[in-house]
């Protein structure tokens, strides 16, 4: 039954797009626009995707959140922008079609935990810690030591699991074996030709392209439909101060690599 004051879009396309590292405020936003979309009953979703990764459970949600939508029955394909790596790619597979440029930057699949030891610098210096902890790992990645040989082999273990969850989501999502994705899942980097190859998109095309398939799956007319924006990230006071956006492109291009130096780009957070 649809309540009378209920707003729905059956003739429309709905797009949302997830820009930047994938953390905390995109999942809360993504996931609520995910939610806007199936109450308005939108026949398709244009997924648009242009990010380095994220962190581990924010991706998670946002795939899961896709899942849901696609079981009400609506189409969803993904476009990959200039970049959908890692947590991009963990998001993406969740679509029913990926459409890629022929140069998208993706792939990354995999899992990646980075500490410091800084105890030879701190020594130089004069630095001590003074560490009181309740349990043997509790200052694991401390940076006034290196890692014990137990240590690391607790942290390898945390690894090889979120690997293998990630392994399972791309395999699932692409209809692949496990075995297969593990075949190129090493970390590396693909153009969106080469990740067509490989499986891990359906075709090549731009914007346009992933739009009109989106249309096509979901009955719409391809000349007539345009998407209808869900979840645009809203513009702060930080908009009004003269200069903040050469201050938000650097700090995009910070965050980017951080990201492509391993750092926040699956398991730690921005």
């Amino acid at each position: 039954m649809i309540w009378p004051w209920r707003r729905t879009s059956r003739r429309k396309l709905a797009r949302i797009a997830i820009e930047g590292p994938i953390a905390a405020g995109t999942r809360t936003r993504v996931v609520k626009a995910l939610r806007e979309v199936e109450q308005r009953q939108c026949p398709a979703l244009l997924l648009r995707i242009d990010s380095p990764g994220g962190t581990v459970g924010d991706s998670q949600e946002i795939h899961a959140a896709i899942g849901r939508l696609r079981a009400k029955g609506c189409r969803v394909v993904a476009s990959f922008g200039n970049i959908s790596a890692s947590g991009g790619v963990y998001v993406g597979v969740a679509a029913e079609q990926i459409v890629a440029n022929p140069g998208s930057i993706t792939g990354s699949i995999g899992v990646i935990l980075r500490g410091n030891n800084l105890s030879r610098l701190l020594e130089r210096i004069g630095i001590q810690f003074e560490t009181v902890k309740s349990g043997l790992y509790k200052d694991i990645l401390s940076p006034d030591r290196a890692l014990t040989g137990a240590e690391r082999t607790l942290l390898q273990e945390l690894i090889d699991s979120s690997y293998g969850q990630f392994v399972a989501a791309v395999a699932q999502g692409r209809g692949l074996d496990e075995a297969t994705v593990r075949g190129f899942a090493d970390g590396r980097v693909f153009s969106g030709a080469q990740a067509l190859e490989l499986g891990l998109v359906d075709a090549l095309g731009d914007e346009e392209s992933a739009r009109r398939l989106a249309c096509e799956l979901a009955g719409l007319d391809p000349e007539k439909t345009r998407p209808l924006e869900f979840g645009k990230p809203k513009k702060g006071i930080g908009g009004l101060i003269p200069g903040r956006s050469a201050l938000a492109r650097l700090g995009d291009a910070l965050r980017l690599e951080l990201a492509w130096s391993g750092q926040p780009l699956w398991l730690h957070r921005p």
